[in-house]
């Protein structure tokens, strides 16, 4: 497979982003399917340039199945998210999960994975970073969808401070399901010299991007200011190693 074809993918998927705060209604539902949809193909054809097409079915069982697995169990239990519910926004869904749900787990995983890699030294400093680095998204990821509709908690209780709409125990949960699927993506085999550039370059966009949305257009400087300083643990050191390259 072309090593281009992922930088062309993942500049799709940021071009895809871009026009997110400037449209709204069924225009911006559109856009995030397909941002996430392109951001996944971007992560699926970096996978198997740089590191074969058996891993790249293993890297999506672990991440896409695992996070439909843990959302059609959160759906209908409460665990380990809290009891929430899928407005249907989305488009089509399986086991009540919309589809595009399992994709984002494989879009953040991978980039996460790698992240971790490049920073840290030692499998369980990789683990542990890894988690940190796929879960910390999801202080952006949670209260942009809800404010969106797309999905909602039915009870909320404890909160983060300026967090209102999405319990504690989410965070929790998604820390754990991080934990989880790094400590399984550890085990695959991997090369090296492999170019991981547009993965880096992916999440470094994810995370900047979340920054400057929250602050300029939602107004959340609660949610930039959370989101900004548990995924800068990963993100800023990422970016500084970059430039040392």
């Amino acid at each position: 497979m072309n090593p281009r074809l992922p930088w062309a993918l993942a500049g799709a998927a940021v071009l895809l982003e871009v026009p997110y705060p400037l449209v709204d209604g069924e225009l911006r539902d559109v856009l995030t399917i397909a941002a996430v949809v392109a951001f996944f193909l971007a992560v699926i054809t970096h996978a198997v340039a740089w590191r074969g097409a058996a891993y790249a079915v293993l890297l999506v069982l672990v991440t896409a199945g695992g996070g439909l697995l843990v959302e059609a169990i959160g759906t209908r239990t409460g665990r380990p998210f809290g009891r929430y519910t899928y407005s249907g926004t989305l488009g089509p869904a399986v086991l009540g999960v919309p589809a595009v749900i399992p994709l984002a787990w494989t879009m953040m995983g991978y980039p996460a994975l790698l992240a971790a890699r490049r920073i840290a030294a030692g499998r369980t400093a990789r683990l542990l970073l890894g988690a940190v680095a796929l879960a910390s998204w999801d202080l952006f990821l949670d209260p942009q969808m809800v404010t969106a509709g797309h999905w909602r908690w039915d009870a909320v209780g404890v909160v983060l401070p300026g967090v209102a709409e999405i319990p504690l125990t989410n965070f929790a949960g998604w820390a754990v399901v991080a934990l989880a699927m790094m400590a399984a993506l550890s085990r695959l085999p991997d090369r090296p010299d492999v170019d991981d550039r547009p993965m880096h370059a992916l999440y470094l966009w994810t995370y900047g991007s979340s920054v400057l949305l929250n602050l300029a257009w939602l107004r959340r400087r609660t949610v930039a200011a959370w989101g900004g300083a548990a995924m800068g643990t990963v993100a800023l050191p990422l970016a500084f190693s970059l430039r040392r390259r």
